[in-house]
This record gives C-alpha cells, sequence and structure tokens, in this order.
C-alpha cells in the first residue's frame, strides 16, 4: 500500500490538513457521519464542543477499529459544526491533532452548518481511511 501527502507549492500554506492525498493498494473504508452518542446512545457534552468532538473522535475510532483500521489510516476527513465561528477553530484543531498524525494529516473539510439530525448534537464528523 502507498498513500503520499502532497501540498503543492502552488496552493495556500496549510495547518493540520493536506490538500491532496492518494493512495493505492490496500482497503478503502469508509465511515459514515459520526456524533457524540454514546454506546448507550446518550449525547455525550451536551452544548460542550471540545467534549462532543472528543466523544466523535472516540467514536471513530471504534468505527475503524472494526474494519481493521485506524485513525493513522484516515485519508480525507469531513467536519461539520453546528453555527461554526472562527474562535472555535483552534479547539477543533487542537482536540483534531491528538487524533490525527499531524507529520502527514488526512485532506479535510471544515463545514459551519445550521444544524444536525439529533437537536443536542454540534459536531459530525466523517471520515475514508485506506488500510493495509
Amino acid at each position: 500500500m502507498q498513500v503520499r501527502f502532497l501540498n503543492p507549492s502552488t496552493l495556500c500554506p496549510t495547518s493540520g490538513w493536506s490538500h491532496v492525498v492518494t493512495a493505492s493498494g490496500g482497503k478503502t473504508i469508509y465511515v459514515s457521519g459520526q456524533v457524540s452518542v454514546n454506546e448507550k446512545g446518550e449525547v455525550v457534552g451536551k452544548g460542550d464542543l471540545r467534549a462532543q468532538l472528543v466523544q466523535t473522535f472516540e467514536n471513530l475510532k471504534h468505527a475503524l477499529a472494526a474494519a481493521g483500521a485506524t485513525l493513522n489510516d484516515v485519508v480525507k476527513s469531513n467536519l461539520y459544526i453546528v453555527g461554526l465561528k472562527p474562535e472555535q477553530v483552534p479547539v477543533i484543531r487542537e482536540v483534531r491533532s491528538q487524533y490525527f498524525n499531524m507529520q502527514q494529516p488526512p485532506a479535510s473539510t471544515l463545514v459551519g452548518v445550521e444544524k444536525l439530525v439529533g437537536p443536542d448534537w454540534l459536531v459530525e464528523i466523517e471520515v475514508v481511511a485506506v488500510a493495509p
């Protein structure tokens, strides 16, 4: 399996994400959007973006493990944040950096949304991984 993380000099500098990721070989894994709901179906961290991000990344770890992968295998992530404000970006980056390999971070999209399906959900994250 070969994965390459590319940041062309003709594009803007990145901060915790890559412009382009290529992958060949291996197994491609698509993980549905995960939210801050625990194994009992309870929302974790109501009203607390940081707590919800942590629970959501933990859920991603469990989902990937079920497919034989880890967060280090993620090549693309999409983050959806309810009512995203610029001052929240450092918190998102801090938590994200605890879970993704920041030497070779995945290609990533961060989107502010009006609401998610669950009334108490503040974040939803979906990923694509390529594992050996």
